[in-house]
């Protein structure tokens, strides 16, 4: 830090301390916000009337009469107009390419029944060029009247000639048509790999549904990305991200070309978004030669590796200790054995970078929260090692979170998107110990929120009232559905602030509205912590701001 930015930040504290106006009066904000509630998440000052903004840091926190002190002629004055101010949100888990990509090819979301889909896909036909091939994603089977996942037969009819891929809304299986199973030369002989499986219909065929590792044998049909089309889906991603009032992103399982190109976009001034990523398996190898990275005064950030221990509960690939109640015999997918993971975390360990591994059964967790134990006595007590979405946790395991110092990265829209199946796939038992954000957190261990975008939508607003509501976007609940495990209005804020920023190792920066700190704020047109549960989810961003700059700002605001 500069010792300019040392010396305002000093006499800017002066002013907070309740010092003289008077003797500060050639010291300016750049930036001055009030109008509405301000809340901090710092649990010394919870709440203020009035933040001063200046060289990009948070120079002032308290009352109106002290933030007009600060205001001078080249000043920025906002109203927040009742909106509410909090520091700036922070999206735990993304797939920040995949955010982008969504706006940029055939979205599925929303399709209410396997016709649909085929609706859908029809008239996208209508655009491919002859040779090319199709690629959607966003279909969940699980409220369809079909009662049943895609399949070839839905599609193949319109489409004899044309590859057709049509990704699940949880990225952990997908159905090809008949077309693009014949061009990977996928038939009833073709062996499903490790960690991967190939669903056939009674008469041994494939129905076209691949799940997990299995995607990979379609792979090939999807043609690469070039670089300039890898920049506009993160471009379009970052401008979809700050749009809904996020200022940060952990970018879960970027490719290493994204890594890249977001540092030369981060050079350029071309990225408005705070973005953490964690690699991908296969790109561990370069972040243990480079160690961690920044760009851009650490706008763009790399210190952590993506892993992977089984699949999703909706395709049941998740890993259980027992079998699914809907399908008796299927206890899910290992995508990667310990045997693979074990020597990667030992590396991790050795290079203090973090790690951070997909575990949504309860086989799944216990199975990544014994490779910690054992990983974690050589990676220093504040490796921070993460398990991202923690979503079924045997009681017993629960308070090892706590105990070996690992975070639960956990996406409170899941228990929505879950709310009407997980019921069908555990068993109403098992729901002890699914979605178990209050347990987790009353154990003490550090639970951060995201929305695992584009696997879901991707809207604070939606994951903020999943935490605090545990109920789906009508407001229904389900029988055994664990209310108890709903979180307050204050934790629930600090699932996407101040623990968000523990999770990147950058508290001392990030994650509260306090002076010295980057100013990185949030508002909202509604009172999230006041506000009656359903009108929550009406709120919008009115402005998004990254180290003091507005990269967002809503039509009239």
């Amino acid at each position: 830090m500069s010792k300019v930015l040392v010396s305002l930040m000093f006499s800017f504290a002066a002013v907070a301390s309740a010092q003289p106006a008077a003797a500060y009066d050639t010291v300016m904000a750049e930036t001055v916000i009030s109008g509405g509630p301000i809340y901090t998440a710092d649990d010394s000052r919870p709440k203020a009337e009035a933040v001063a903004l200046s060289a990009g840091r948070i120079v002032y926190v308290g009352g109106r009469a002290g933030a007009q002190a600060l205001i001078g002629p080249k000043t920025e004055v906002i109203d927040l107009k009742g909106a509410s101010l909090y520091p700036g949100f922070t999206d735990s888990h993304a797939h920040l390419d995949g955010v982008g990509e969504r706006e940029l090819t055939l979205n599925l979301e929303g399709s209410h029944s396997a016709a649909e889909v085929t609706a859908r896909v029809k008239a996208r036909l209508a655009t491919v060029k002859p040779g090319e091939m199709l690629f959607g994603r966003g279909w969940i089977e699980t409220g369809w009247p079909e009662k049943r996942f895609l399949q070839a037969s839905d599609v193949d009819a319109f489409s004899p000639d044309t590859p057709i891929l049509l990704e699940r809304a949880d990225g952990h299986a997908l159905v090809a048509n008949s077309a693009a199973l014949r061009r990977a030369h996928i038939d009833a002989t073709t062996k499903a790999p490790f960690g991967g499986a190939i669903l056939k219909d009674e008469h041994g065929q494939p129905t076209g549904m691949l799940v997990d590792n299995a995607m990979s044998l379609v792979g090939g049909l999807i043609p690469a990305k070039t670089d300039a089309y890898r920049r506009e889906a993160l471009k379009v991603g970052m401008q979809v991200e700050v749009r809904y009032g996020w200022t940060g992103v952990h970018f879960m399982s970027a490719p290493w070309a994204d890594v890249l190109a977001l540092e030369d976009m981060a050079r350029a001034g071309e990225a408005p978004l705070r973005v953490y990523s964690a690699v991908d398996l296969k790109d561990a190898p370069k972040l243990f030669a480079s160690g961690p990275r920044s760009v851009g005064d650490d706008r763009i950030a790399t210190r952590a590796i993506k892993l992977y221990a089984d699949g999703a509960l909706g395709s049941r690939g998740a890993a259980l200790f027992e079998p699914y109640s809907d399908a008796p015999g299927v206890t899910g997918l290992l995508r990667n054995s310990a045997e693979t993971l074990a020597p990667v975390m030992a590396e991790a360990a050795r290079d203090h970078i973090q790690v951070c591994t997909h575990a949504i059964g309860d086989r799944g967790n216990a199975m990544i929260l014994d490779l910690y134990a054992g990983a974690l006595t050589k990676a220093g007590p504040d490796a921070r090692w993460r398990i991202e979405h923690a979503q079924h946790i045997r009681p017993v395991d629960i308070p090892r979170f706590a105990q070996l110092g690992v975070i639960a990265s956990m996406q409170p829209s899941h228990a929505i998107g879950d709310l009407h199946f997980a019921g069908a796939r555990l068993g109403l038992d098992r729901l002890t110990g699914a979605y178990a954000w209050k347990s987790l957190t009353d154990t003490g261990a550090v639970v951060a929120g995201g929305s695992d975008a584009p696997v879901e939508r991707g809207d604070p607003m939606i994951e903020f009232y999943a935490a605090v509501a545990r109920k789906d976007l009508k407001g229904l609940s389900g029988p055994g559905w664990r209310p108890e495990e709903a979180l307050t209005r204050a934790q629930a804020l600090k699932l996407f602030t101040a623990n968000a920023a523990y999770a990147r190792f950058a508290e001392k920066d990030l994650g509260t509205i306090t002076v010295g700190k980057r100013a990185d704020l949030t508002a909202f047109n509604v009172d999230l912590m006041t506000a009656p549960e359903a009108d929550i989810l009406k709120g919008k961003a009115q402005l998004t701001i990254v180290d003091g700059r507005i990269v967002y700002r809503a039509p009239g605001v």
